[in-house]
């Protein structure tokens, strides 16, 4: 089966690098995203490849080689289904916020809405491939609306789920562990369409990283990694502490559990706590599965992951309060860092936010400085919570361009995203325009407790 036409349906940050990637390793295959936000898709379009909405290393120059030669973005989405021989499904599935499952399931509406849309609008035979993290036998409800609601368009279900860590995206497409491909394994016509998609990934991926299973198991692969993972980050930030009690130093602790070969040191380091798309909802969602099948202690167990990952932001910012004598109210607090991640310009449940959050409702004064955030996102990001009024969040909060700036009179710092421009920082010019004592809350650790002293900053480090 020849793929000429390829069509991704959501230019977000999975459709819109992993496209980019896909025209260019496959110069001979036309790759259409499309996406009803007529203002992504005009930002995609830029002439300046720099203003595209999404930051990750990399992607606007491959955007800036293949935009215009076998890449395009569109808000014509009727018109790219029709023409397709392959349709990526790459839409936002957030947590639901009502009814059935509310703070669980995964809301799939917008995935409905596609498969609705492929099912008026495709004329001839279709591969439909979920993209987005969607629970285990989403496809079996996404063929179920294409099989009864269409035109008598044949129509094959393949789930391949992304492995990207936001900040490496590109490097992760171009090089990745592996790729994961779900589809009918008991039908010719399945296999088949497995094996079309394989030789999309075959044009730079070893065969052997390529691995195809049923769609159910492709489908939950991607819940567990995520879980896995997670759970790494909130068994470290359980130890930490525990260190933080004992004297121990979190650090010197994951570096011993980490040289144990069975275990590995990633996803080891202490933190303020995870955000991202992913794993916050991946796990809800496992814990959601879980529970409609009635297995109780599963969800509970994976349930505990989050418990701990919203305490640790708590936590953080408790001690934040309690360090300054109890009380921010009225002091000018900096937080350096609004992204959940280094190299990345997305936000969402970014520690950044909940921890503002925390501050805001003692009464603290906020500067925030984040190298690639928008000032319009982190009011976004503080309204969406909903603890107060948008003129409340402004008033509250200033925006500002620099670390400098943003630092200059401030009482505290806290650094809460691991961005390299902050490790080269000049923290004695900060120290010295700062108000005394100062304080320097370092969620990610960015600087040794012995530089800080020597500057001489009262700092609070996790796990130390």
């Amino acid at each position: 089966m020849k793929i000429k036409n390829i069509c991704c349906i959501g230019a977000g940050y999975v459709g819109g690098p992993t496209m980019a990637v896909i025209a260019q390793k496959c110069s001979n295959v036309k790759v259409t995203v499309v996406d009803i936000n007529e203002k992504r898709i005009k930002q995609w379009n830029d002439p300046d490849v720099q203003k595209i909405p999404i930051y990750e290393p990399g992607l606007s120059e491959i955007v800036k080689e293949t935009r215009g030669r076998n890449l395009f973005f569109s808000t014509d989405v009727d018109k790219a289904i029709d023409e397709a021989d392959m349709i990526f499904i790459s839409v936002n599935t957030p947590t639901k916020t009502y009814g059935i499952g509310k703070g669980m399931a995964a809301d799939l509406k917008y995935i409905e809405l596609c498969a609705r849309q492929i099912a008026a609008v495709a004329k001839s035979d279709k591969i439909v491939i979920e993209k987005s993290t969607l629970p285990v036998r989403t496809a079996a409800a996404l063929k179920n609306i294409l099989d009864n609601t269409g035109n008598g368009v044949k129509y094959q279900i393949l789930s391949n789920p992304e492995f990207l860590a936001e900040g490496t995206a590109v490097q992760d497409l171009r090089n990745p562990d592996r790729v994961l491909i779900g589809g009918d394994v008991d039908t010719e016509e399945g296999r088949e369409a497995m094996e079309a998609l394989v030789n999309i990934y075959e044009s730079w991926v070893p065969r052997e990283k390529i691995l195809t299973t049923n769609v159910w198991s492709s489908e939950l692969s991607k819940l567990t990694a995520n879980a896995f993972l997670a759970q790494r980050v909130s068994s470290i930030n359980a130890i930490s502490e525990l260190c933080e009690k004992t004297g121990a130093d979190v650090n010197e602790v994951a570096k011993a559990v980490g040289m144990d070969s069975r275990v590995g040191p990633k996803f080891l380091k202490a933190s303020v706590g995870f955000g991202g798309s992913c794993f916050q909802k991946d796990i809800l969602n496992l814990v959601y599965i879980a529970r409609t099948y009635n297995l109780q202690e599963v969800a509970d167990y994976w349930e505990q992951v989050i418990i701990m990952n919203d305490h640790q932001k708590r936590r953080f910012a408790a001690n934040m309060v309690q360090t300054m004598y109890n009380t921010v109210a009225g002091k000018k607090i900096a937080i350096l860092g609004w992204a959940f991640k280094e190299d990345t310009n997305d936000t969402r449940e970014s520690a950044a936010i909940y921890v503002a959050d925390y501050l805001l409702n003692e009464q603290a004064e906020i500067v925030v400085y984040d190298p690639k955030v928008t000032e319009e996102q982190i009011y976004s990001d503080l309204d969406y919570l909903g603890s107060r009024s948008g003129d409340a969040n402004r008033k509250g909060v200033t925006v500002v361009k620099s670390s400098y700036e943003a630092c200059d009179n401030a009482h505290a710092i806290a650094v809460l995203t691991e961005w390299d421009e902050f490790k080269q920082l000049d923290w004695k010019k900060i120290y010295d325009q700062m108000l005394k004592p100062a304080f320097l809350f370092d969620g990610r650790r960015l600087l040794e407790p012995k530089t800080k002293k020597e500057i001489g900053f009262e700092f609070y480090a996790i796990g130390n």
